[in-house]
């Protein structure tokens, strides 16, 4: 007889969220309780294949409503919190800071409480089982030169709002694993991208831009660097610290592929070629344009994934050229899903919830 095991997901309509909770459900013996506040970039449409799946089960709220998480934590005793919640886009950050310092330092502290007390509430066996997993990013660290990357124990130099409220949520995690011995876990990974992301991100904003023939804009001369992440491989590491890692322990996750933006880009361009050669607007490449570089650009991230992969056993499956294909491909078969996106309707899903 298999035993269920229920994790609570924060931010599971988002998009690596999103991605996890669709991963978590293809294994049986999971019950995912996803909660999501429905922000901008959370969307339904996401989790069409698991609506009414009955192991999953969708609440409408805010890791910042202590007392709805408190009831999610004694009605459904799960054994994790996995906190995907967070406003992730630098720019909107640089724009408006205020709902980045709600979310993601303000909303964290307040589940982190809630976690507290229900941990401390439970059975000896039970609470040796439970673990918080917070889900973190490598611009915490600040920006590398042309050597060098990321480790676990590189100081925290963050550069924009958004990165700053995700380090503050950072050392909150650690805070409450030295403080109260809690069972806490977090993962910092690299830019991830893939299916269901939402179309501000670089690869998805420059695949509908090339569709319809619109410049594809590049900050400044394309020279920023970023390691990227494919998001199937992130959700992989994710169950692997859940399951095997060591509470209080970091683990950073990369994908070993440092790429510029304008690589990314051009690397795009060829694919779209490719895959679409009655476009009009091939080479897709000639709608490259550069624009403006925006406030405190980090040139470069990098991660060393050493530390999961020799303790967890966990490495990515996907090359850059590989996770890219398996991407465009998937934003080419899934143009209702993006088209929803961008004419707001996918909005009108959250209308009558409960």
């Amino acid at each position: 007889m298999t035993t269920t095991r229920t994790w609570l997901v924060t931010g599971g309509a988002g998009f690596i969220g999103g991605n996890f909770v669709l991963r978590a459900l293809r294994r049986s013996g999971i019950h995912i309780i996803n909660l999501d506040a429905l922000t901008y970039a959370g969307n339904l449409d996401t989790l069409e294949t698991v609506k009414d799946d009955p192991r999953h089960d969708f609440v409408l709220g805010s890791i910042g409503d202590r007392a709805l998480v408190d009831y999610l934590l004694s009605r459904y005793q799960p054994e994790a919190i996995v906190n995907f919640a967070a406003e992730s886009h630098v720019d909107r950050s640089i724009d408006s800071p205020d709902a980045f310092i709600q979310t993601n330092l303000v909303g964290t502290a307040q589940l982190l409480e809630s976690a507290r007390h229900y941990w401390r509430a439970l059975p000896p066996e039970q609470a040796s089982r439970f673990r918080f997993l917070h889900v973190s990013t490598d611009e915490v660290y600040g920006t590398l030169g042309a050597t060098g990357k990321f480790t676990e124990t590189t100081p925290y130099q963050p550069n924009s709002p958004y990165s700053a409220t995700k380090a503050g949520s950072d050392h909150l995690v650690r805070a409450y694993f030295h403080t109260y011995g809690m069972p806490v876990l977090t993962t910092n990974c690299s830019n991830n991208y893939g299916p269901y992301q939402f179309p501000e991100k670089l690869i998805p904003l420059m695949i509908q831009h090339a569709l319809t023939g619109k410049a594809l804009p590049i900050y400044g001369q394309g020279t920023n660097i970023r390691d990227w992440l494919y998001v199937e491989d992130h959700c992989a590491a994710i169950e692997t610290v859940l399951e095997r890692g060591r509470p209080g322990e970091t683990y950073n996750v990369g994908g070993n592929s440092e790429r510029t933006n304008l690589q990314v880009v051009h690397t795009l361009c060829r694919m779209l070629d490719e895959l679409c050669p009655d476009s009009p607007h091939r080479p897709h490449d000639q709608l490259i344009a550069f624009v403006a570089d925006r406030p405190g650009h980090d040139l470069r991230y990098a991660i060393d994934a050493t530390k999961i992969k020799t303790e967890l056993g966990w490495e990515p499956t996907e090359s850059f050229d590989s996770g890219l294909r398996k991407t465009v491909e998937w934003y080419l078969s899934n143009a209702e899903w993006v088209g929803r996106v961008m004419d707001g309707s996918y909005r009108g899903e959250r209308l009558g919830l409960n």
